[in-house]
């Protein structure tokens, strides 16, 4: 009895002793490291080069990131500088030694007060373990971890990728990794981190290899950021998929049978009127965007005053000063959470510009607006105004247009990522209702005076759009207490409907036998075969007053080239718009008894009107160059090689017109004969014989082309070139496995009757006409030998487009 006395006692006195020794332990562990305090407090460890965690949120939920904020550089493998990977809601939790973060699955939920059928949908999908750490040391409800290893990590699953796309074989090399500090940093709400990550590997891939110094050693940075979650105040919105709003989903298992399991909610900031009954409110917190201080002072000003549009449309919503754009404050971090940041970005070649959010994945809520635009943006906006304008005459002061031109592109631009970031998908119809929406890609819209000269004025819209208005007053209209939200939101999209407004979005414009006549990006105008041929008409008349008044004094001449491109495929975008009237379909996001058309058949005459305006763009009069222009363009220079913004050519060093004409010509006879497309004219013209049908497009086509009077000379040249590309285009129709077995039937039918033709006419054919007719029955022949495996020489590629200086995939523009 004694013995156990005694026990207890020198328990007594040794216990606070023994809780002194534990509390320490973190502490003795990190006494030669520095803190950084924040939202999870961490420690560097200099001397290890250790990332320490104390982990003092057991079993409490936060927001997982990762992003790339130092990529590959090649839009092919499309690793670019700040791409956004995953974000997860995950926790940490522990059990004996080890620490594990874990990402519950909220894809499948019970939204229910009753805890234990919440527990059987939680137990009924699996969890996922991202990553586990041993404890390094504990006080209290603190545990101390090594966050090392997971920021060295590939988190973005780059060696995959690299795999997938052919360029190697590669793994994450931690001899070759490394913290990078000056990236790593905490705040209130959010932890940052970032690492030097290199992928050892055996490159194999040209791709690869064209954008490191050391293809077998692709060196990155990856960032990771664990995030605060908002608390739960927020009320989330019922998605509609007519509203142009981004979405997220989950299955909720709590839901009665009657109703749909999959519950669908729209994504946007939190907004609140201080007083909900008012017509007009001040927030009780406004959206606040801050543009980077590293953007220069014009162009600062351009994307504060673009980004800045969005408060008319949160005006006409019933909110007072409700947005803001300001500039970032010089003691603010753009990396904190709390800041919404438009950056300026510093790129080698123009690409896309970005507008992303990181929202709350259990509700919708966006917790933060990130926009990033390419610097070269405006450059390429100024190159397309001075083909254009033509402004460099000897003794003459150079116009302005193009700046004004280049800061107007720029303020849409603005305010076209920043609407990303507030949820906003694309509208790819907004440009047929007078430019209704900044969600569509706009070309500059130019027009030609009564005198010939070109008019800039109207190039960009300066304000924001009605269908804009229309999608900002249904995502964040505040109800006052006892309003039916949801049918006060049925009213609104009723009166959206009612004004006429249109929305269709990516899914529906991008693909390149997508169907809609009015979805597409970089058009303009309410009907694209009319636009399309305004727009040639336009085009000739730059074309052939083209000098060298479009590069600056002491620029070498072959640079002509550069402002030539954009010139002479001008009409591109608009092309590829028009040849969705050929087996188009009118169509809507209707939803039941909502009054919308559903569907609606292309009227023949448009469909037959495309026609004609694409075989327009095919003539020799549109493919040819004027001599005077060509003879002006000699071989470039030491130090000026082509690159991706330069023509094909066939003729070695020298300017190819040809190569120029086989590039934008082959685009639009693939855009007729794309596929889907021509499925669809068999098909409608199947249910409804007015429709032009498949083969009657053909033979149209071949007569304009192949049995048209053959002329002599450059244009005698050109129109042999498209006789071939039309030949080539119907053989790859016909040798294509996934076309539709009646498409490539048709195709070979037309083929048939072309060899006939081809065999009767080559009988008095002579010279380069009859040359032409040979060549073509040789790729007959080749076809014949065995269709399934003919594969003709596919058409020169235009010099790279989008983004057009004018693209966000996703998200980008």
């Amino acid at each position: 009895m004694k013995k156990n006395l005694l026990i207890i006692m020198l328990l007594l006195v040794y216990a606070p002793f023994a809780r002194a020794q534990k509390t320490d332990d973190i502490a003795s562990k990190t006494k030669n490291c520095k803190k950084f305090s924040g939202y999870f407090d961490f420690y560097w460890d200099e001397a290890e080069g250790k990332i320490y965690l104390d982990v003092d949120k057991l079993d409490k939920e936060f927001l997982y990131l990762n992003t790339l904020p130092a990529g590959v550089g090649s839009n092919v493998l499309g690793l670019d500088r700040g791409k956004i990977g995953n974000s997860r809601i995950v926790r940490f939790i522990k059990s004996g030694p080890k620490v594990l973060l874990i990402q519950p699955n909220y894809s499948f939920r019970a939204v229910s007060s009753n805890a234990d059928e919440r527990k059987s949908v939680e137990e009924a999908f699996a969890q996922s373990v991202i990553f586990g750490f041993k404890a390094m040391a504990q006080n209290g409800d603190h545990t101390l971890i090594d966050l090392t290893p997971f920021l060295l990590h590939d988190s973005q699953q780059i060696a995959d990728q690299l795999s997938d796309s052919g360029q190697g074989n590669y793994q994450a090399d931690e001899s070759s990794s490394a913290v990078y500090l000056p990236n790593t940093k905490n705040f209130p709400q959010n932890s940052e981190f970032e690492a030097i990550i290199t992928l050892s590997g055996k490159a194999r891939g040209g791709e690869i290899r064209s954008v490191t110094p050391d293809p077998d050693k692709v060196t990155v940075r990856m960032h990771q950021s664990f995030i605060q979650l908002p608390d739960d105040n927020y009320k989330a919105r019922k998605f509609d998929p007519r509203s142009g709003y981004f979405d997220t989903e989950y299955m909720d298992f709590a839901t009665p049978i009657s109703d749909p399991i999959v519950k669908r909610l729209l994504m946007r900031h939190r907004l609140q009127k201080k007083d909900p009954t008012a017509a007009m409110s001040e927030p009780v917190k406004p959206i606040v965007y801050y543009v980077d201080r590293g953007a220069p002072e014009l162009v600062r000003n351009a994307l504060i005053e673009g980004a800045s549009w969005w408060n008319r449309a949160f005006e006409a919503a019933g909110y007072k000063n409700a947005f803001k754009v300001e500039v970032l404050p010089e003691d603010a971090d753009p990396m904190d959470i709390r800041y919404n940041i438009i950056q300026w970005v510093h790129r080698s070649t123009r690409g896309w510009s970005y507008g992303e959010s990181i929202a709350d994945p259990r509700t919708g809520e966006i917790i933060k607006g990130q926009v990033s635009l390419g610097s070269l943006r405006d450059r390429q906006d100024f190159l397309i105004a001075e083909g254009l304008v033509q402004p460099y005459e000897d003794g003459k002061p150079v116009s302005d247009k193009m700046l004004k031109l280049a800061l107007a592109r720029l303020r849409q631009l603005a305010a076209h990522e920043v609407g990303h970031t507030l949820g906003l998908l694309h509208n790819f119809t907004a440009s047929v209702n007078n430019r209704a929406s900044v969600m569509d890609y706009p070309p500059p819209v130019i027009s030609l005076k009564a005198d010939g000269t070109i008019d800039l004025t109207d190039a960009y819209k300066t304000e924001i759009g009605g269908w804009d208005k229309r999608a900002i007053l249904y995502g964040y209209q505040d109800f006052a207490p006892g309003i039916d939200e949801d049918k006060a939101l049925k009213e609104i999209m009723n009166e959206t409907l009612k004004q006429g407004f249109q929305y269709i979005s990516d899914e529906d414009a991008r693909p390149a036998g997508s169907a809609h006549p009015q979805a597409h990006l970089w058009d303009s105008g309410n009907n694209a075969a009319d636009e399309l041929n305004r727009l040639m008409v336009l085009r000739k008349q730059v074309i052939d007053n083209f000098s060298e008044k479009a590069i600056r004094q002491d620029a070498p001449m072959a640079t002509i080239e550069e402002v030539l491109v954009p010139m002479y495929l001008i009409h591109r975008y608009q092309a590829e718009a028009a040849s969705k009237m050929l087996g188009g379909l009118y169509y809507t996001y209707a939803l039941k008894n909502d009054g919308q058309t559903v569907t609606r058949f292309v009227p023949p005459a448009e469909q037959w009107k495309a026609f004609n305006a694409l075989m327009g763009t095919l003539s020799p009069d549109a493919l040819a160059l004027p001599e005077k222009l060509i003879e002006k363009i000699p071989p470039r220079p030491v130090g000026y090689p082509r690159t991706q913004e330069t023509f094909k050519s066939h003729t070695g060093l020298t300017f190819d017109p040809m190569a120029a004409a086989e590039s934008a010509a082959g685009a639009t006879l693939s855009f007729m004969l794309q596929p889907a497309r021509a499925a669809r004219l068999v098909e409608y013209n199947s249910r409804d014989n007015t429709q032009p049908g498949l083969l009657p497009v053909l033979n149209k086509l071949i007569a304009l082309t192949w049995q048209a009077p053959q002329q002599s000379g450059y244009k005698g040249e050109l129109q042999r070139l498209v006789n071939n590309l039309t030949l080539k285009q119907l053989l790859t129709l016909a040798a294509d496995g996934s076309a539709a077995e009646s498409v490539r039937g048709i195709a070979l039918l037309q083929i048939i009757d072309l060899k006939a033709w081809i065999q009767k006419a080559s009988a008095t054919a002579t010279g380069a006409t009859k040359a032409n007719l040979l060549f073509g029955l040789s790729q007959i022949k080749l076809f014949e030998g065995n269709p399934d495996k003919f594969k003709p020489a596919a058409p020169l590629n235009m010099p790279d487009g989008s983004p057009i200086g004018m693209d966000d995939m996703a998200c980008g523009m």
